[in-house]
This record gives C-alpha cells, structure tokens and sequence, in this order.
C-alpha cells in the first residue's frame, strides 16, 4: 500500500495505492478485481453554498466532496502518474497552483517518520516506481 499525499495552500490530501495482493475496497464503481495496482482518493471542487467550509491559502471557501473513484492498473508506475496527477488536480479545482503543490509518496509504515529515518531501499530505484524518495516535482 502507498500514501500519495499532496501538500499545498495550507492543506493536504491523501489517496491510497493498493499493490498487487492487497486487498482493494469492494464497493459499487470499483474497479476489476484483477488489476494490480488501485487507486482511491477523494475528489473535491469549490461550491457558492452548501459543502464544507476550509481554509486555502488564507481565504475560506466551500468545498464539496465527491464519492471516491477508484481506477485500476496494471503498473505501478500508471497508477502513481495517475495518482499524483489526481491530487495536483484536486487543488487546482480550489485555486491553488500545480506547481505549489507538494507530492509525496509513502508506506503506511513510514508515517510520520522523518525522512532522514525512513528505510533505504535496497531492491528498487525511486526510478521503478518506489515510493521512498518519490516526492515529486
């Protein structure tokens, strides 16, 4: 499992990647059991009323949520592109720019670890789609 959380305008969001052999939710709308890799994450957009109030980059705004989507995958690398292009479009949906938002990719495991903690992978390069060091652009 990996986190992709994106960070920006004062707030985060986090998604979830189910690998092969763990077991993606079952709910109605999700994808083929037999892909390897799924994506969860919520999906939000700026509403005049109703919604949530939150704060982004110092202003108040209503947000309203929508039933998450999952997507299947058949690699890794698809499901993370895909992924941290999901997050970056959640934010630009409230105001805030792509290249303000920080991605970043983590196990569940390493939570809250500081990075300089955080386990050196020894059979995978940030190259075939691991998450350590995988903060994004």
């Amino acid at each position: 499992m990996l986190l992709v959380r994106g960070r920006g305008g004062g707030t985060a969001l986090t998604g979830t990647i189910f690998e092969r052999g763990e077991q993606a939710p079952t709910y109605r709308g999700a994808p083929d059991e037999d892909a390897p890799y799924v994506w969860v994450c919520d999906e939000f957009y700026e509403v005049e009323s109703g919604g949530s109030e939150t704060e982004i980059d110092g202003r108040t705004i209503r947000v309203a949520f929508d039933t998450p989507l999952p997507r299947g995958f058949d690699t890794r690398e698809q499901a993370l592109s895909a992924a941290k292009e999901h997050v970056r479009t959640q934010f630009a949906r409230v105001g805030v720019p792509a290249d303000e938002v920080r991605v970043e990719v983590v196990r569940p495991e390493e939570e809250g670890t500081p990075e300089a903690e955080q386990p050196v992978p020894t059979d995978r390069s940030a190259d075939e789609g691991s998450p350590e060091g995988d903060a994004s652009h």
